[in-house]
């Protein structure tokens, strides 16, 4: 596989990360990465600033977003790659998705004061450079010693079925990808071994995000063992889908997800790059 390092999933100030995307790109550039994929929640705020910093610190950037998809009632998280941020279509698809996600944090906030803690929306939004989304919720409890850490926020009232949990219906997946290949991007699922599916149902959801023209499977992900990633590897294999490496860093502080530091692609993977000039 290829020397150069490729990270193709990042998060700034722009939705849920901690770093702006002047911090995000020069900390990448410091860890070794070559090329950068800044794909923040539902906006492409970040990537002037992301795109001009790059050019200070000599490494590639990849303008990218992670559009919010319901399928069959499910979440699921798809990656655009190499986008045009500036297609009409796109973003008004993506003002519609951060009106959602604003009424959903409002609706949070309004189940944990239901429970007593009417401080959580407010502390919230003070962490969150743009729209308010479930991660703002954890860290301000884990900032307000409720809890000892982001995946026990989760846990403990954020995840579907616990207290504060609010359902969503984001975009279907024909209008995301129609999105993406508008603005003349490649759609990349991403982390799929974390969705709780039946690999029976995982590889009808696979089928379909590859009967509406996706590309590519993240294969290598922070979130995934190297076993996860050799069962992804084979699932882009059968069905004929590239493969992608994304870290979705979100904070230096999270010691499980690094910019840069990846498995590598398992052997015989095409990887999403392979046309890239």
């Amino acid at each position: 596989m290829s020397s150069i390092c490729y990270d193709l999933h990042s998060h700034s100030t722009a939705s849920d990360g901690v770093l702006s995307p002047a911090a995000l790109v020069r900390l990448a550039a410091e860890n070794g990465v070559d090329v950068l994929a800044l794909t923040d929640h539902d906006s492409t705020d970040g990537h002037a600033e992301a795109a001009a910093t790059a050019d200070e610190v000599g490494i590639h950037f990849v303008p990218g977003i992670e559009i919010s998809v319901s399928w069959r009632k499910r979440l699921i998280h798809v990656v655009g790659l190499g986008i045009d941020g500036n297609f009409t279509e796109l973003q008004q698809g993506l003002v519609h998705l951060r009106i959602k996600r604003q009424q959903r944090a409002e609706a949070i906030g309004a189940r944990f004061e239901k429970i007593g803690m009417p401080d959580v929306y407010a502390g919230a939004c003070a962490l969150a450079g743009g729209v308010v989304g479930r991660l703002h919720f954890a860290m301000y409890l884990v900032e307000q010693g409720e809890v000892r850490d982001i995946q026990q926020a989760f846990k403990k009232y954020l995840l579907k079925g616990k207290r504060c949990y609010v359902p969503c219906e984001w975009a279907s997946l024909e209008d995301a990808l129609g999105w993406i290949h508008g603005a003349g991007g490649q759609a990349v699922v991403a982390h799929p071994a974390r969705y709780k599916m039946s690999r029976t149902l995982f590889r009808e959801f696979l089928v379909d995000f590859k009967a509406l023209g996706g590309a590519a499977l993240e294969v290598a992900c922070s979130s995934h063992s190297a076993e996860e990633a050799c069962l992804m590897a084979n699932y882009a294999d059968e069905l004929g889908l590239l493969a992608s490496v994304g870290s979705d860093f979100h904070s230096p502080h999270n010691s499980w997800a690094k910019l840069g530091q990846l498995h590598p692609l398992p052997e015989g993977c095409l990887p999403v790059w392979q046309d890239w000039k």
